[in-house]
């Protein structure tokens, strides 16, 4: 009961555009958007706040896209962005450090047929002449594109739909989508009716993997390293408790009440969402399979593969030549020394 009532005093705090009191001169934005992750515990149980004396104000968002747009702006520092979107972002020249992976993406986003489509799902050509929707330039977006290309469709051989996850369930219900590629609470929805055409864990073994991540504007990073150190132990403590007993989180479980309270979306569906994600350990974080490893590390030739693809495609105006520099693993290696 105690995290139910945590949850819906935050809940009521973002209604209302407004944090928890905290220390004064301590502030951080941080920017979220719906993606079930161990983290939502902590989260409503307003931990980062109590351990760090920041006031933290939560701000849900529909797409990476967004949350990248609103760093730009100077109005959220710690920001929750999908690989395409981060490629994009610092394509466009903003400053940001990924410094946490909050998850794998694997099968967490698939391409969904709706049902009366016309579209054969063991069938690729079917999609020729089919309304597709996806969040643009999302991770969901990039695999989109690249299934297409396996396939050898063209993009103008389909009618690609930019739309926000809740605007996708409207027009499916509408049918005035044929197909839709996304992630999380909508997700699952659409899969309850439709069929999985191809999901990103089966495009990632083609070689584009894509991962949801915590970044940090590089300049408030700088001058509150301790807060993103506490921040990086409350998420690897999260993921840890997951990890451990993952038949533990059912659907009246108080951690997927957390994730539900948070997030949105039937309980039912929640530990099955969490089952297709993989959430890294602080070792893993820090090794060159993730945030180490400098250019070769596997986050940042991820965002340059990434990157490369999105400019084929016509998506972004150039590839950087170093994107090491947009990943640290500095606060990971920092929080593993106190534990």
């Amino acid at each position: 009961m105690r995290l139910l009532a945590l949850g819906a005093a935050l809940l009521g705090w973002l209604a209302q555009g407004v944090a928890p009191a905290a220390a004064a001169g301590r502030e951080v934005t941080i920017g979220y958007q719906l993606v079930p992750a161990p983290w939502a515990v902590p989260i409503t149980e307003g931990r980062l706040e109590r351990e760090t004396g920041y006031t933290v104000r939560w701000v849900k968002f529909d797409t990476g896209a967004r949350v990248a747009a609103a760093m730009a702006a100077g109005e959220v520092q710690i920001g929750l962005l999908g690989s395409s979107p981060l490629a994009a972002a610092v394509g466009r020249g903003i400053d940001l450090q990924l410094f946490w992976i909050l998850g794998d993406i694997a099968a967490s986003e698939a391409l969904v047929v709706r049902p009366g489509s016309g579209i054969d799902p063991t069938d690729p050509a079917s999609l020729r002449g089919r309304r597709i929707a996806t969040p643009f330039l999302s991770t969901s977006h990039f695999h989109t594109l690249f299934a297409l290309e396996l396939w050898g469709i063209e993009p103008g051989a389909v009618t690609l739909v930019d739309l926000q996850p809740s605007q996708i369930l409207a027009a499916w219900e509408r049918q005035e989508i044929d197909a839709a590629y996304l992630w999380g609470p909508a997700l699952a929805r659409l899969k309850r009716a439709g069929t999985v055409m191809i999901d990103s864990a089966v495009l990632a073994e083609k070689g584009r993997p894509t991962f949801d991540g915590l970044v940090v504007a590089r300049g408030w990073a700088e001058r509150n390293r301790d807060f993103l150190v506490r921040l990086v132990r409350m998420v690897a403590e999260a993921d840890e408790a997951y990890r451990r007993d993952p038949a533990a989180w059912t659907p009246d479980s108080p951690p997927v009440r957390a994730v539900v309270g948070l997030l949105g979306g039937d309980p039912a569906d929640v530990p099955a969402e969490l089952a297709l994600r993989r959430f890294p350990t602080l070792e893993e974080q820090a090794s060159a399979r993730w945030l180490g490893g400098g250019a070769e590390g596997g986050a940042a030739r991820t965002l340059r593969s990434t990157a490369e693809f999105l400019l084929a495609h016509g998506r972004i105006e150039a590839v950087l030549p170093d994107y090491a520099k947009f990943v640290t693993p500095a606060f990971v290696e920092a929080a593993a020394r106190q534990r």
